[in-house]
């Protein structure tokens, strides 16, 4: 991953260092949770949900809902949070979502959420901190 394009930057060695292997995993080399294994699954809590990597705030907690796919999904990050490009691994094409600031990877977004949006962002839970209001 291109680190040069984003605002907060860091080397492959401190990403290693910051991250646990599986955030690691996730978030710098685009793999995903297990389904139904990240605590912030249930989280819920009047807060914000920011990036693991660099702190970014990027979904607030009313913005939660209960998908069934065991992830953490949301209907609309906050304004300039996130950024997508497509993603056309595992033979189909998909909408990954990234940290705008640092670049990582956080899950897809797809087009079968609840109104207001329809979307669902689908949001690996290792990738995400959780500060309560």
């Amino acid at each position: 991953m291109m680190d040069s394009s984003f605002p907060f930057t860091r080397s492959d060695e401190e990403w290693r260092r910051l991250l646990t292997p599986e955030q690691y995993r996730i978030m710098r080399a685009h793999g995903t949770e297990a389904p139904g294994s990240c605590a912030l699954l249930r989280e819920k809590r009047p807060g914000r949900f920011c990036c693991a990597g660099c702190g970014q705030p990027l979904f607030q907690s009313g913005g939660k809902f209960e998908s069934g796919t065991g992830w953490p999904s949301f209907n609309d990050p906050l304004p300039g949070s996130v950024g997508t490009s497509v993603d056309r691994q595992y033979g189909m094409v998909r909408t990954e979502v990234h940290c705008a600031n640092c670049g990582s990877h956080l899950g897809h977004v797809f087009e079968d959420g609840p109104p207001p949006t329809y979307l669902r962002y689908c949001i690996n839970g290792v990738a995400l901190d959780f500060e309560s209001d």
